[in-house]
C-alpha cells in the first residue's frame, strides 16, 4: 500500500489514458481530462504513460502515506502541501512515510493529476483502469475516492532518482525534491477568455454567416452543469441556427455541438459514443488539456484553424512531450 486517504476531496477518481476498444458497444473511452499532464506526471516518476493515476477535481483530498514513495504532482494548482511546506509540481518528490499530503484553494486550473511510481493498482475494466462514473465501474469500485479507502501500488521503483530519499530534506521537511522540474505554460492556464482552436465540423457551413462570426467573436462561459462528460456553454445566443432533424453519428473528444437551445455543448472525456446534434466543430487536440483545465465560470474563446495547422500542433506538443521524456531520463541518470 502507499497511502490511506483520510479526506476525499470533491471528486478524486482513478483514471488513466482511457478505455479503448469498446465504443462499439457504448461504452465511453473516459480516461484523464487533461491528458498531457497525466503523461507527464507518469513519466516524472519513471511510469508508462497509461499508467493509472488520480485526478483531482477543484477540492483535493488528504492522504496519508504508509511508505517512502516517489510522486509527481502535474496540472492545475491546487495549493498542495506535506504538513506547512508547499509540495513542489512538475518535478519528482520522494514522500516520506506518514506524511500528510494535503490539498488547500485552487489557485490555478481545475484539476491536478497525481501519479505514483509504479501506478495505482485497480482491477483492470475492458482493458483500462479508469473510473467511469456514470455506469460505476473501473477504477475503485467504479466511484469517487472517499475517507478511509487505501491506494495500492502496482510497484515501486527503489532506483529512480534514489539520491533524493538520501538528502537531508526528506528526514526533515518528510519529502525531497530535485531544484528542477519540468517546464509548462503555467501562465496561460490563468488567461481569461481562454483561446480554444478548433477545426469546423460537417455541419459549420449550414451555420448562418452571422452564427458563425458571434461563435468566433465573443466570450462563452462555462456553465454550472458542465462535468466530465461535456462542458455547457453559456453567455452567447446561437439558437437560430435552423437545423432539421440529422441522424445519430460518431462523436469524439472535443466534439462541439449545437442543440436546439442555441446553447453550444463540447464534448468531454465522458463522453456518449454517438450524438445527434449538429457537430459544428472539433477542439484541436493541442488545446484538449487546456480545455479541461477550465472550471465553471471560466470564459474561452473559440478561434477557427485549419486542419493542417491543428495536425502541425499536435505534432509541435507530442516532440516537447517526448523532449520532456528525455530530459526526465538524463537527469535520473545523474
Amino acid at each position: 500500500m502507499a497511502a490511506q486517504v483520510i479526506r476525499a476531496g470533491l471528486l478524486t477518481t482513478v483514471q488513466d489514458l482511457g478505455r479503448y476498444g469498446a465504443q462499439r458497444f457504448g461504452v465511453p473511452v473516459s480516461g484523464a481530462m487533461d491528458r498531457y499532464s497525466l503523461r507527464v506526471a507518469n513519466r516524472l516518476v519513471g511510469n508508462a504513460d497509461r499508467a493509472a493515476a488520480l485526478e483531482i477535481t477543484l477540492v483535493g483530498p488528504v492522504l496519508q502515506f504508509d511508505s517512502d514513495t516517489l510522486i509527481a504532482l502535474c496540472g492545475g494548482d491546487l495549493d498542495a502541501v506535506v504538513g506547512d511546506k508547499p509540495l513542489p509540481m512538475n518535478r519528482p518528490v520522494w514522500i516520506a512515510r506518514g506524511s500528510r499530503l494535503a490539498f488547500g484553494q485552487c489557485l490555478t486550473g481545475c484539476r491536478a493529476y497525481l501519479a505514483l511510481a509504479g501506478g495505482v493498482d485497480v482491477p483492470e475494466v475492458l482493458g483500462s483502469r479508469s473510473t467511469y462514473l456514470r455506469a460505476g465501474f473501473g477504477g475503485l469500485q467504479g466511484r469517487a475516492l472517499k475517507a478511509g479507502d487505501r491506494i495500492e501500488l502496482i510497484g515501486v521503483s527503489e532506483s529512480y532518482f534514489p539520491g533524493l530519499r538520501e538528502s537531508q530534506a526528506f528526514s526533515d521537511e518528510g519529502f525531497a525534491a530535485p531544484n528542477w522540474s519540468v517546464r509548462v505554460d503555467a501562465e496561460r492556464l490563468m488567461l481569461q477568455p481562454q483561446r480554444v482552436r478548433f477545426v469546423a465540423g460537417r455541419h459549420w457551413q449550414h451555420l448562418p454567416s452571422g452564427v458563425r462570426k458571434r461563435f468566433v467573436g465573443e466570450n462563452f462561459r462555462v456553465g454550472a452543469a458542465s462535468d466530465r462528460m461535456g462542458y455547457r456553454l453559456e453567455g452567447v445566443d446561437l439558437d437560430k441556427h435552423g437545423f432539421g432533424d440529422i441522424a445519430s453519428e460518431a462523436v469524439a473528444f472535443g466534439t462541439i455541438q449545437l442543440p436546439p437551445d442555441g446553447n453550444p455543448i463540447v464534448l468531454m472525456a465522458d463522453r456518449q459514443t454517438i450524438g445527434g446534434y449538429p457537430r459544428v466543430g472539433e477542439v484541436a487536440s493541442v488545446d484538449l488539456p487546456l480545455l479541461a483545465q477550465l472550471k465553471p465560470g471560466d470564459t474561452l474563446r473559440f478561434e477557427r484553424i485549419g486542419l493542417g495547422e491543428a495536425q502541425r500542433l499536435f505534432h509541435l506538443q507530442r516532440s516537447a512531450l517526448a523532449q520532456i521524456g528525455t530530459s526526465i531520463m538524463a537527469a535520473g541518470s545523474q
